[in-house]
């Protein structure tokens, strides 16, 4: 069986798996057990999921992956448990008589530089366990607000269904945004004659995550079909990072972990060997004359 070589997966995951689940499938589609994923999205969510192979999981972890972009729709007339359509309903409105000006409106203090409060069965750990499997067990999480930065939170229609009303929306955001809390927060802002109409997110779809887009991903039926890399180890940090490339004496120094000189590139950046391989990931650190370019995982090593 011939070995699958490193680099990187952009998956279209479908709705209804886990990331875990693509994973899986993965490891079977390409025969290896060496593969972990990027982020994560829910079930119900679909789209861009990023996965690393044999040693292209050495980039998971150093991936730039602090924006994100969605498309989402948003129904407001109830608000449930879990802020999504996979939660039990809390409150119900009638909402058919908020305008569109309204729902405008209210989007603009939720873009921006803001104060979130995740879902409450969000994945983030409190006293070392996942918020979700408490509210799972019975008891009441109100997580803290955090800072996030949503760029981009625009309506792209609007369809009235009896008393709900459904918006089709894209979101640009940092990193830790929940796009739930968004269509939560969203129905709380808008009311008609009465208390507000609630939201919850109805569809999810991820079309961006760092510089890994649509286009790069595919369906795990198409990679059924056709068990290939999206990106070899070479080519996924060229688009993943910032490029330096050395001549043959640097590159031996740095396939036996030796830092090099400086170049004044900022943060995380790749290395690469006058062949085209990429060597390291690599960051300047140091003060004065002891600064230098210090590996932070060698991806060819001089026993290869």
């Amino acid at each position: 069986m011939t070995e699958t070589p490193p680099g990187l997966v952009v998956v279209d995951k479908p709705k209804g798996l886990t990331s875990h689940d693509v994973v899986g499938r993965l490891r079977r589609i390409l025969s290896t057990r060496k593969i972990g994923h990027a982020g994560t999205l829910d079930p119900m969510a679909t789209g861009v999921l990023v996965c690393g192979v044999g040693r292209g999981t050495k980039l998971l972890g150093h991936l730039a992956l602090d924006t994100k972009a969605y498309t989402a729709t948003i129904r407001l007339g109830a608000a449930t448990a879990t802020d999504d359509a996979e939660g039990e309903t809390l409150t119900t409105a009638d909402a058919s008589g908020v305008d569109e000006a309204a729902v405008r409106a209210g989007m603009i203090p939720l873009t921006g530089a803001i104060e979130q409060v995740p879902s409450s069965v969000s994945a983030i750990k409190v006293d070392g366990q996942r918020a979700y499997a408490r509210v799972r067990a019975g008891e009441e999480v109100v997580l803290p607000a955090r800072p996030v930065t949503v760029s981009v939170f625009d309506l792209l229609a609007v369809r009235r269904e009896g008393a709900f009303l459904d918006l089709d929306v894209v979101v640009e955001c940092s990193s830790g945004t929940y796009v739930r809390a968004l269509a939560r927060d969203l129905g709380a802002r808008l009311q008609v004659d009465g208390p507000a109409v609630g939201g919850h997110l109805t569809a999810l779809r991820r079309t961006r995550v760092g510089p890994f887009v649509l286009e790069h991903a595919r369906t795990l039926e198409q990679l059924e079909a056709d068990p290939a890399l999206s990106l070899p180890l070479d080519d996924a940090v060229g688009v993943a990072f910032p490029r330096r490339d050395v001549d043959a004496e640097l590159a031996t120094d740095l396939s036996h972990g030796r830092p090099l000189p400086t170049a004044g590139i900022a943060g995380t950046y790749g290395v690469f060997a006058p062949d085209g391989r990429a060597l390291a990931l690599v960051s300047e650190r140091g003060e004065g004359d002891d600064r230098r370019a210090r590996p932070l995982v060698v991806l060819a090593p001089a026993s290869t």
